[in-house]
């Protein structure tokens, strides 16, 4: 390639925003790299990182409050063309010698916003036709910085967009990478393409070609392995690095017992049997669930687990030899979550993940996937000749259906929730709305209720349905499926396992809830 998906990139300053995320994944929506770092990331790194444009986000803070975060003034000098967003637009004013105060009145929601300049951040735009804007602020431009004009305004905001023409310096009071406002991809397009002029490079075949060659360059002569779960995830990282180092790579895919049905037939018929991968299938499930017996709490499930996947992971890579890396399925996502104003979350609940093996095994990490969202991983899979069925799976847990059973995890009881999650997968595909939500699965539950089947009396378990909306699992909201998908999947579990004679749907939303029961 004569230029490098990495040569346009924008560098996205996060100042506390629930939508800084959503920046970026417009952003590479429109095929220029960003990443995403903290708003007070050292301005030696900004420039190592050479940004051809920063775009500064929105935050909860106001501006002039003391201990708000504040950036450098050497951002502005640096060349590079700055979007600032909301927040990122009062900062801009702030620090450049403009004046920003409380509005006289807060704009949340829908503004009509009406268009003052229609070159740069609004070229292609119509001014006689007020734009649908998404706003949420409580603070206002009162004096912009020296060399500024007001680009666009609405009824409340007198300069609800800006810019410095000459230092190609703008700022937005509403947020263009909601869904809510009508031109925001527009706005963007323009920031990036006619402001900054970047040229769309980031693409998913481009992405291949690069780790590819980023892959064999690192990884030389030496030996890979990767714990493959059969998930998107970990199954495209497999793929990838097959396809760069070629039968140097090692996968190694443990059963440990609490898979769904037909999982670890169906990853040694894609990896070992279609993609010619060296595959180490290891055969676990009796050591799980011996240790398992008796446990009911979901921590204490997700703790004996992840710590016997460590043993049988070491196990197996002691006997493959001379191993100097481990791959892992680190998405961009899981690096934001680490590095974000915000800080990480409280820990709601451990996961299983092998992200704790390379302490352990002196193995250095491997991450592919770490700059891409789950989106592009899905493409990344479907251009790797990866099954379309693979690749468009629904997120599994580590655990397995050890979380999905509440209460002790027995052969029993798996079996039970194994034969009700296939259903739920049959009719999800059958009913076209598998690909249309983000997980679909089953829950058993500890508790019995009476039924009747014919003329005899039933006295069985409880499956509860979880079916779920998201973009990156960080929020969910219950799917409404309709009431024949309900009936059809309820209908099949109740008639055809035996064992269940009640189905219940579950209409919570995370927050507060979770997307899995433990």
């Amino acid at each position: 390639m004569s230029t490098s998906i990495h040569d346009h990139k924008i560098l996205i300053l996060d100042f506390g925003s629930q939508t800084t995320q959503l920046i970026a994944r417009r952003v590479r929506e429109l095929k220029v790299y960003c990443e995403m770092h903290p708003f007070n990331m050292p301005l030696d790194e900004i420039r190592a990182f050479a940004p051809q444009g920063i775009i500064l986000s929105g935050g909860p803070a106001s501006v002039y409050e003391k201990g708000a975060p504040i950036t450098d003034r050497a951002i502005f000098e640096m060349g590079a063309p700055v979007l600032g967003i909301c927040y990122g637009m009062q900062l801009m004013t702030f620090v450049l010698g403009g004046e920003v105060a409380r509005a006289q009145r807060r704009e949340y929601g829908h503004a009509g916003m009406y268009l003052d300049d229609i070159t740069d951040l609004f070229r292609g735009m119509d001014p006689a036709v007020p734009e649908v804007v998404w706003m949420s602020h409580g603070d206002r431009i009162q004096v912009m910085p020296e060399g500024f004009t007001a680009i666009a305004h609405t009824d409340n905001s007198p300069v609800a967009a800006m810019g410095d023409k000459s230092r190609k310096l703008f700022g937005v009071q509403f947020h263009p990478e909601v869904v809510h406002t009508r031109s925001g991809t527009q706005i963007l397009d323009n920031f990036l393409f006619a402001v900054c002029e970047l040229e769309p490079t980031w693409n998913m075949r481009s992405f291949i070609e690069d780790s590819t060659e980023r892959l064999k360059e690192r990884i030389g002569d030496d030996r890979i392995i990767c714990a493959l779960s059969g998930g998107v995830d970990s199954s495209v990282v497999a793929a990838l690095l097959h396809n760069a180092v070629g039968d140097r790579l090692t996968c190694v895919f443990v059963d440990n017992g609490v898979l769904r049905a037909g999982e670890a037939e169906r990853v040694i018929e894609v990896f070992k049997n279609h993609l010619k991968v060296d595959l180490r299938f290891v055969p676990a499930a009796d050591r799980f669930l011996d240790l398992l017996k008796g446990v009911v709490d979901p921590e204490e499930k997700r703790k004996i687990i992840g710590h016997e996947f460590i043993r049988v992971f070491e196990e197996t890579a002691r006997s493959i030899g001379d191993v100097k890396y481990l791959a892992q399925g680190t998405l961009y996502p899981d690096v934001i979550e680490s590095v974000s104003f915000k800080g990480p979350s409280a820990t709601i609940k451990s996961h299983h993940n092998v992200g704790g093996l390379p302490d352990r095994m002196n193995l250095e990490l491997v991450e592919p996937l770490r700059e891409l969202f789950k989106d592009e991983v899905r493409i990344v899979g479907e251009e790797m000749g990866l099954p379309h069925e693979l690749v468009q799976r629904h997120p599994f847990p580590g655990p397995g259906l050890a979380i999905r059973i509440l209460g002790e995890v027995t052969k029993e009881r798996l079996e039970i929730l194994r034969r009700a999650d296939r259903i739920v997968q049959e009719e999800m595909r059958r009913s076209g709305y598998y690909e249309k939500v983000w997980q679909a699965f089953a829950v058993l539950l500890p508790i019995r209720t009476v039924g009747v089947m014919g003329d005899e009396r039933t006295y069985e378990h409880v499956a509860a349905l979880r079916v779920v909306d998201s973009l990156d699992a960080m929020t969910a909201d219950w799917t409404r499926l309709p009431y024949e998908v309900l009936a059809a999947i309820s209908s099949r579990i109740i008639n055809e396992v035996k064992g269940i004679n009640r189905v219940v749907y579950d209409i919570s939303s995370k927050p507060p809830s979770t997307i899995e029961w433990e």
